[in-house]
């Protein structure tokens, strides 16, 4: 039988647990051996006590909690489309936890559970089976009338275990207690046997005709042919904990090899390939979603942040290292700013290095060196970075190496169309570096209703600009877009040619180009960064 996506999956497991046929389902222990036990054509999968608390390193005996066997479900709910049949132990407690345990089952969709009829904690069936107590049949049928009416979908189901040959009791208790289960509303009977042979079930399914399904666990009669089950007129074989076993199998044959071998070689072309895990764990779907959902741009952007400057003004804390590399809470101020261009999606970031430059050495960065960093400025080192560019122009965030900020700058200027465009910190007043990242800005619209949506640009920038015309402080972020770039090389070429312009920086850049009647953009904020730029930065970063 074929699983139906757009039933429920408790509709699809009681169709199986009814199906003329003999059915088939897998055990399975994790969301992904659970999507490989449907990938492998099963139309349901059994959720095995067993698998689940081996794959948390915890013994069968109910070690591992039923909300953290819930907490597993889940996953495989999610990864999945066929329906799940919970092996619940014995319902992990009385007729209220059994009621408890329904509901919560029907949140995550799962289609059914089975119990069993010993007490709680349970132990394996195959651990000293014979001495094993049994449940009280009376209490065990009100645990299945508890469970029965606790549901809310008609079609989940309940199967009750019937542990009579596993404790010793023979097929006289075996039956009578079925037929009390039967009787309680159990909607099948998995009867279980530790013998070899299944002479035990075969005997069982005959005293016992239709009356209801039949499910069986053959993990210790495997060597009876599959059609003795199908002419007894069984429901469900479930292959209870192969795929674990598998798994432990290989795994620990591969532990073994890279041990004594101490290499790849004799095992990477037995192994599942990176690429195949990816695809089980549905990797191009998140890609397809990063596309439709994430802010486009900035897998196409890349930064240069600006740190050749040792920063005098921090004292001690950089006579043996710059500025960037200074320890907020354990990290240093260049970590803060790499993680916050990662966070956006900007991996290609390029560091300009000077004052003490080995010690500027975070990995997977691309470095270029200012050895002249103690004669020259920022638009020095600018330059070398925009000339270290391979291939094709890209845009091209440029920031400093000691200013820290919120991921939401760079994601709006990598949505940002115009050639330049900047970034000003409406609120002025409450910051003290304006001065150091060169002045004030005035714009052509302050940053009020009408700023909302609207194209702004500047028109001042330094601090000569009135009081009443100042809309904010420039935050010391440059985007240029790629049909810019070359364009805005020359022009910092032209600036650097002239000698009193060795040590100038990018607000003398901001300056020229308005001059030349340049449009630059004005992006407007309120906070959401930090200048470090003196001891008490250094603490108030700590809270950033």
């Amino acid at each position: 039988m074929s699983s139906t996506p757009n039933q429920s999956t408790s509709r699809q497991f009681k169709k199986l647990l009814q199906s003329e046929q003999l059915e088939f389902i897998c055990e399975a222990h994790n969301g992904l051996s659970a999507k490989i036990v449907q990938e492998a054509g099963f139309p349901g999968i059994w959720a095995s006590g067993l698998s689940i608390s081996a794959q948390f390193g915890v013994r069968d005996n109910n070690e591992a909690s039923w909300t953290q066997v819930l907490d597993n479900l889940e996953f495989m709910s999610d990864a999945v489309t066929i329906p799940i049949l919970l092996d619940g132990d014995t319902g992990y407690g009385n007729f209220n936890n059994m009621q408890r345990l329904v509901r919560k089952l029907e949140q995550r969709h799962i289609a059914a559970v089975c119990i069993e009829d010993k007490l709680f904690p349970k132990t394996n069936s195959f651990i000293k089976g014979n001495a094993q107590p049994m449940a009280d049949m009376q209490e065990f049928c009100g645990k299945i009338k508890a469970g029965k009416d606790a549901q809310t979908d008609p079609d989940f189901s309940i199967i009750a275990r019937v542990e009579a040959f596993i404790c010793g009791w023979g097929l006289a208790e075996a039956l009578r207690r079925a037929e009390a289960y039967r009787q309680a509303g159990a909607d099948g009977i998995l009867i279980h046997s530790a013998l070899s042979v299944p002479d035990e079930i075969l005997s069982f399914k005959q005293e016992w005709g239709n009356r209801c399904p039949v499910v069986i666990v053959p993990t210790k009669y495997y060597a009876t042919p599959t059609d003795v089950f199908r002419q007894h007129g069984f429901s469900i074989v479930i292959w209870a904990n192969h795929m674990l076993r598998t798994a432990v199998a290989a795994m620990q044959k591969t532990a073994r090899t890279l041990k004594e071998d101490e290499h790849l070689l004799s095992i990477e072309d037995k192994v599942a390939p990176v690429s195949e895990i990816f695809r089980l764990q549905n990797a191009a779907e998140l890609q397809d979603a990063e596309d439709r959902y994430l802010p486009r741009g900035a897998e196409d952007t890349c930064a240069i942040v600006l740190a050749a400057s040792r920063g005098k003004e921090l004292g001690e804390l950089t006579e043996q290292q710059p500025k960037t590399m200074v320890s907020i809470q354990g990290t240093p101020i260049l970590s803060h700013i790499v993680d916050a261009y990662n966070a956006v999606g900007i991996k290609d970031i390029v560091v300009v290095r000077g004052y003490k430059k080995e010690t500027v050495n975070l990995p997977n960065l691309t470095y270029v060196d200012n050895d002249d960093f103690a004669e020259t400025g920022e638009l020095h080192s600018l330059l070398k970075a925009l000339q270290s560019r391979k291939g094709p122009a890209q845009s091209t965030i440029v920031s400093y190496g000691d200013v820290l900020f919120n991921k939401y700058i760079p994601q709006t200027l990598c949505q940002e169309i115009d050639d330049c465009a900047i970034f000003v910190d409406s609120n002025w007043q409450e910051q003290t570096s304006y001065a150091r990242l060169g002045g004030f800005t005035e714009c052509t619209i302050p940053n009020t209703r009408k700023a909302f949506n609207a194209k702004i640009y500047l028109k001042q920038l330094g601090n000569k600009i009135p009081k009443e015309s100042i809309h904010g402080v420039w935050m010391g972020f440059l985007k240029v877009s790629p049909g810019a770039a070359s364009h805005i090389t020359g022009i910092i070429i032209e600036l650097l040619a002239k000698p009193d312009n060795r040590k100038a920086g990018i607000p003398q850049l901001l300056q020229e180009l308005l001059k030349r009647k340049y449009p630059v953009r004005v992006l407007y904020t309120a906070g959401h960064w930090l200048d470090i730029n003196s001891l008490d930065d250094v603490v108030q970063a700590g809270s950033f």
